[in-house]
């Protein structure tokens, strides 16, 4: 059966598409996200949030598994006989940022901060949680996933080590991100690529030092690698189709410490940016390539180390359809951003969606600072609306197909 041929269900007339039973408890989510923003904790290391999310899960009656990818948690939760099984994933890992929101509940861990809303999205959850475990109609498994380690990169691939959707089988699994900007309440949905990849290089360039009033006798990295930074802005321009997008951005240099000394080596690190597969390839090729002759032509050598980061977010068509389908009848079109564009902003929610058909969902944050600035605020009434959304499309997708 077509997901976007599914009747849609009965829900009430909740105001503006938020359900009544989560609104009722709006306060008792907002109470948790502020908790869980007072005390943010690193990637690997979200023990108290963690076991937090496990206790609530519990006491609403799901059967919970703790430690799979070191921290995260599942909840699962099945009724009925039906047979499909819907997944529902939100991050719980903070960032080590110094917070200057001047919040009443500001974190309590000093140069720790949840600065890009990763509380929020597991309010948003939990909020959803409670509904489906005490109001919820819907025949088939829902799996919860809460996972660490967004900010890395590391936490899916983890989870999905452990064994994620091996033990925790899913038809389809959904995320969502907040996002700045965007009126609160409203959705924002994108076929096919939505976010970026991202790949994280560190740069080497080893010449040879030498005092700065006989530059003939040395190799200047410096002059070399100011060469190999106007060069590889060349790389998007020169090497990727103009209707493709790629970024090349050289984050950091350093070198020397004096003004008459040529030092040895200078250190830069930069990120490369793409939404396709075949975009991605080709930066890192002409990256290195670049860096490489670009040295070799001042008489240096460039040494890169380039990981591999996380691959680009890419949304299911079906998948993004139904979701899409979902908010357009509980909450009307004027709530769905129309041409939705993607972010060149990077998650790791790519790993899963490689794994299993799905969707990313944008959910507007209102007028706040950016995500990952120290005055970066998650705006309490996108919780309601986002959790709704959760609820209706746990309700819409869990029924049975007919024979």
């Amino acid at each position: 059966m077509n997901l976007l041929h599914r009747p849609p269900l009965d829900l009430g007339t909740p105001t503006a598409g938020v359900l009544p039973a989560i609104a009722a408890r709006a306060d008792a989510a907002i109470a948790l996200r502020h908790d869980l923003h007072q005390h943010p904790e690193l990637a690997f290391e979200e023990h108290r949030t963690s076991a937090r999310v496990a206790e609530l899960l519990q006491t609403w009656g799901y059967a919970v598994t703790t430690g799979l990818g070191g921290t995260g948690v599942v909840g699962t939760l099945q009724r009925g006989q039906g047979s499909r099984r819907l997944g529902l994933r939100a991050d719980i890992d903070a960032l080590p940022i110094h917070e200057e929101s001047g919040l009443a509940y500001a974190s309590q861990r000093e140069g720790l901060m949840h600065a890009c809303g990763h509380d929020g999205h597991t309010a948003i959850l939990l909020s959803a949680a409670h509904y489906l475990a005490h109001h919820g109609r819907f025949d088939g498994t829902l799996q919860l996933v809460f996972q660490p380690a967004e900010e890395t990169g590391s936490g899916a691939s983890k989870m999905l080590a452990d064994g994620l959707f091996e033990r925790f089988p899913v038809d389809a699994i959904y995320g969502l991100h907040n996002w700045p900007g965007v009126p609160t309440g409203h959705f924002g949905f994108v076929d096919g690529p939505a976010m970026a990849s991202v790949d994280w290089g560190r740069l080497q360039v080893v010449g040879k030092g030498g005092h700065g009033a006989e530059p003939q006798g040395s190799v200047d990295p410096i002059l070399a690698a100011a060469h190999i930074i106007t060069a590889l802005q060349s790389v998007v321009a020169r090497n990727i189709d103009p209707r493709q997008m790629g970024v090349v951005t050289v984050g950091s240099i350093h070198g020397g410490k004096a003004a008459n000394v040529i030092p040895d080596a200078v250190a830069l690190t930069l990120t490369v940016r793409a939404y396709l597969p075949e975009v991605r390839e080709t930066l890192r090729r002409r990256v290195i390539e670049v860096a490489e002759h670009t040295a070799a032509a001042f008489g240096a050598r460039a040494e890169i180390e380039f990981p591999r980061g996380f691959p680009s977010v890419i949304n299911h068509p079906e998948q993004t359809a139904f979701v899409r389908q979902v908010a357009l009848e509980a909450f009307g079109a004027g709530h769905v951003v129309e041409n939705f564009a993607p972010r060149t902003a990077s998650e790791d929610f790519a790993f899963l969606l490689q794994a299993r058909p799905g969707s990313f969902v944008f959910v507007g944050n209102g007028d706040s600072a950016p995500l990952h600035s120290p005055r970066y605020v998650f705006n309490d009434a996108a919780i309601a609306p986002a959790a709704s959304l959760w609820a209706r499309l746990a309700e819409r997708y869990l029924v049975e197909d007919p024979a």
